[in-house]
Parts: C-alpha cells; structure tokens; sequence
C-alpha cells in the first residue's frame, strides 16, 4: 500500500472532497486524522473509516483559528507519533464581484482559504522537520486559471494559494519538505448542491453549471482524490511546487 504508516492530516474532510481524500488515503494504508469545523459531518467521516477497520481520528476545529490549526497538528502529533502529509482542502466559495461583496465576506474568505492554509502549514512544518521531511498539497480551483464569473474573492484566494504553493516548496525544500498543489475544476460535493440550491431555480441552474463543462459533467470527488494522493505520493518524489490541474477541460 502506497501509505503504509503515514499519517495524514486533511483539513476539511468531513465532506465532499475532503471525505473522499480521507477514504482514498486509509484504503492505502494511511493513518488519517480528519478535521471540520461541524462535529457532524467531522464524526460521519470517521465512523466511514472506522467502519472500514481504518487507524483514524477526528479533530473539530477552525483553520481560520491559529490556535485551533496549533491543537490539529498537536493532537495529531500526540495521537500518531508524527505528522507525514498535510492536505489543505478547507475551503469556502463566497459569491460577489469587488463591486457588491462585503467586506466582511472577502475578509472570512481569505481567513479560511489563505490564512487557513498559512496557519495550518506554519504548524505541519515544524511537525514535519522532526520527522526529517514531509509533504503539503494544498488544494486550490480551477478559479485561480480563469475567470469565474461572480466569484472575486474565492479567485483571488485561490490564486494566493498557488503562489504560495511555489513559494513554500523553495522555501522547504532543503528540509526535505515537498509542496504541491492540485486544483480541481467544478466537482459535485455536497457544498456545490447547496449552492445550487440557493438558485431561483436550481435545476436551470444546475443545467447552466453542467453546459459551461467541456466534458459535460462534473467532476466526481474521487477523481480529485486521486490526484492528491498522487501528488503527495513518492511516485510524484520528484514534483515539487507544482500545480496538478484536474479540471475537465476548462483551460485547456
């Protein structure tokens, strides 16, 4: 198994993505320690793992939060020995262009994706220098490629993300820390049905969002899955600052 022993830590995972990850990294041998800000969801993706005979735990808390991002990686630390991986997948999609968003709504959006991903790295790094070297994919959007109407901030935020991929790995690198990226293109999750619903009409609006796909669908979360276990794999040992897209076409 490719992940035999490692232990994972994959922020935003009780959902979507994140979950799919978890599932996709325990089938492989993973230790995985599952994070969501909902004790709910959090607790449904560990019962999965459990369910499976996997080796996992859970850790409710905010990435936005310095000291929440310090306890995720302490208890994860303090639960399995070591820190191996780190996948930062939380993220939120706030609607506006810079003419109508709030303030507040482009502040929470870089809190979570940017500073998030600042705070969560900042803490997996000295984690990771104990154990001789580690691995951080952070996972961005195809957002950050190309313009998405309505979607300013969640951009920007994206775009952040993938310079500070490239920024990271030239930093650590030395230290035997790799930093990769993968940015996925519309995938179904629950989040994306929730904002589907929040249309006037949400069957056109699904209609709408599956038109603007070059492949006529949406991703599937275990293809996005896929991609990040690659890019965190000792396959992919020779990547480094790289940005995997997985976007069904939409910049090609």
């Amino acid at each position: 198994m490719r992940f035999e022993n490692k232990v994972v830590l994959i922020t935003g995972s009780g959902a979507g993505i994140g979950r799919a990850a978890a599932l996709a990294y325990a089938r492989e041998g993973a230790k995985v320690v599952v994070n969501s800000r909902s004790a709910g969801s959090g607790a449904e993706t560990l019962a999965l793992l459990k369910a499976d005979g996997r080796d996992a735990h859970f850790v409710q808390g905010d990435i936005s939060r310095n000291e929440d991002a310090r306890r995720l990686v302490e208890e994860t630390v303090g639960t399995f020995g070591r820190l191996d991986i780190l996948v930062n997948n939380a993220g939120i999609v706030l609607p506006g262009r810079v003419d109508n968003i709030s303030e507040d709504d482009w502040d929470r959006t870089f809190d979570v994706n940017v500073k998030g991903t600042y705070f969560m790295s900042r803490h997996a790094i000295e984690a990771m220098r104990r154990n001789g070297g580690g691995v951080i994919v952070n996972v961005a959007s195809v957002a950050a490629e190309r313009g998405i109407p309505d979607r300013a901030a969640y951009s920007a935020s994206k775009g952040a993300m993938l310079s500070l991929t490239r920024a990271m790995a030239r930093d650590h690198l030395k230290e035997n820390i790799r930093v990769n990226c993968v940015s996925p293109g519309t995938t179904y999750t629950p989040s994306l049905e929730q904002r589907l619903k929040a249309f006037a009409d949400p069957e056109k609006a699904r209609a709408d969002f599956v038109a603007r796909q070059p492949m006529g669908r949406f991703g599937k979360d275990d293809e996005i899955a896929a991609a990040i276990l690659f890019a965190s794999s000792d396959e992919a040992a020779f990547m480094n600052g790289e940005t995997i897209s997985i976007n069904g076409g939409m910049t090609s």
